[in-house]
């Protein structure tokens, strides 16, 4: 793994050919991390995220008594607690993962002891309301300690009953944690969700012989009670993950004579709407399924080649299952012909950053018109790409890379400053690039 720059200088770029393998998908990694680490016995895990998230994940689990480490080969190995978490010595500290503080949360509801969950700045700032309402529900007691209802969070955990509930926003973090949870709980825990949000952990819980019971947006749960379930080691392997792959996606779709091969990613259903958006947008897309699943996860590999793209319209049903994509969206809109409107996504508001006034902002650093909305933005294109002083991560990853894939058009280099924090989920991105024909450095 390459050292993480901390500012960039992104040149343009020619046609992006080649053929790359982007590491474990993310949310994945961190759900059987958390899993491996409840299990008896030693755990083997191919192609995990080696990400400042998914090591945090690693980190708080190793707190709460598991130990892991990765072999010369890059497997990672997770030795479980068999579902007994010791008393952490201080605050579990999660960095800028919300998945972990979110997911940790349901785990340690359901057990004895008081624990503290916390993170950078950012992560402080985000919304945990939406966890402390179920969780108390089920009989935890959960504080926020943060100034506007965010972490620090303090859970004090012990035996929990089942609850059915019905989520007010579609959250996959928030399913995923009141399913954590529903697992030390007493009786039938019910899930029901407005609209179909990533369904990871529910495949992970099938794959692991779990009593689950999902039919549409309504998932149920058999709960083991106070003592857990009694999880056993075994093998798992993480497909490619959709959202790094994404990068290349818009920028060999965009680009004339770019043909760009994604092996090995995954292929979940719930994860993959930007090929829709590409497909509608005009993009020479052809997806090749493998005739297995890796842990319940289909994968598979994606070609794309580029070209002329048109304006599109994004929102309703789909945005839950685009929400990590939507920057990209945007940058599209920038080098589409006509009109793209992102509508419906005011969860963007709420992320590592308000990625709807972060990207709007940058957008019209590089000379396009956008019309910022609540719920999202309206880009006129193509855009006649100007230099710029320098583009703005504020910290955030997928700010940092969306913007990487739209300098690469500029006529003449761009800095974009603050950008180690693409460690957080894809710490080859700059690597990956290079390899495909980019220009950075």
């Amino acid at each position: 793994m390459s050292q993480i720059p901390q500012s960039v200088m992104v040149g343009p770029s020619g046609p992006l050919r080649g053929e790359i393998e982007v590491a474990g998908d993310k949310s994945i990694s961190h759900r059987i991390g958390m899993l491996a680490a409840l299990a008896k016995g030693t755990s083997t895990i191919r192609h995990f995220l080696q990400s400042e998230d998914c090591v945090n994940t690693l980190r708080a689990m190793e707190a709460l008594g598991a130990r892991s480490y990765f072999d010369e080969e890059g497997l990672l190995h997770v030795q479980g607690t068999g579902g007994k978490l010791i008393q952490p010595a201080g605050a579990l500290n999660v960095g800028n993962s919300g998945t972990t503080i979110r997911l940790l949360a349901g785990i340690l509801a359901g057990q004895p002891g008081v624990f503290e969950l916390t993170g950078d700045e950012s992560l402080c700032s985000r919304p945990m309301a939406r966890i402390k309402d179920p969780l108390e529900k089920m009989g935890a007691k959960v504080e926020l300690t943060g100034e506007r209802g965010t972490a620090p969070i303090k859970i004090t955990g012990g035996p929990l009953k089942a609850i059915e509930y019905v989520l007010p926003v579609a959250s996959a973090q928030v399913k995923s944690c009141i399913l954590l949870a529903g697992l030390f709980a007493e009786g039938t825990t019910s899930v029901s969700e407005p609209m179909p949000t990533r369904d990871h952990t529910e495949r992970i819980f099938t794959m692991l012989g779990l009593p689950i019971s999902v039919i549409g947006d309504h998932m149920t749960l058999q709960g083991f009670g106070p003592k857990g379930p009694s999880l056993k080691a075994r093998d798992f392997s993480v497909p490619g993950d959709f959202s790094s792959a994404a990068f290349w996606l818009v920028a060999a779709a965009a680009r004339e004579d770019s043909c760009v091969t994604i092996r090995n990613v995954g292929l979940n259903p719930r994860r993959t709407a930007l090929l829709d958006v590409l497909t509608r947008a005009g993009a020479r897309v052809d997806v090749h399924p493998a005739a297995d699943a890796e842990n319940g996860e289909p994968y598979g590999d994606i070609e794309i080649k580029g070209g002329p793209l048109r304006g599109v319209e994004v929102g309703g049903v789909e945005i839950p299952n685009l929400i990590d994509e939507l920057p990209l969206v945007a940058v599209l809109g920038c080098l589409a012909h006509g009109e793209t409107i992102i509508k419906d996504a005011a969860e963007l508001r709420v992320k590592e950053s308000d990625r709807i006034a972060t990207m709007a902002a940058n957008l019209r650093l590089m000379g396009a018109e956008v019309e910022e909305r609540p719920d999202g933005m309206i880009i006129s294109g193509p855009v006649a790409l100007r230099p710029t002083g320098a583009l703005r991560s504020y910290g955030d990853h997928r700010i940092a890379m969306a913007m990487t894939v739209l300098a690469g058009f500029a006529p003449d280099k761009t800095m974009i400053n603050n950008v180690a924090c693409v460690s957080t989920s894809y710490p080859a991105f700059w690597d990956d690039y290079r390899s495909l024909g980019g220009h950075v450095q």
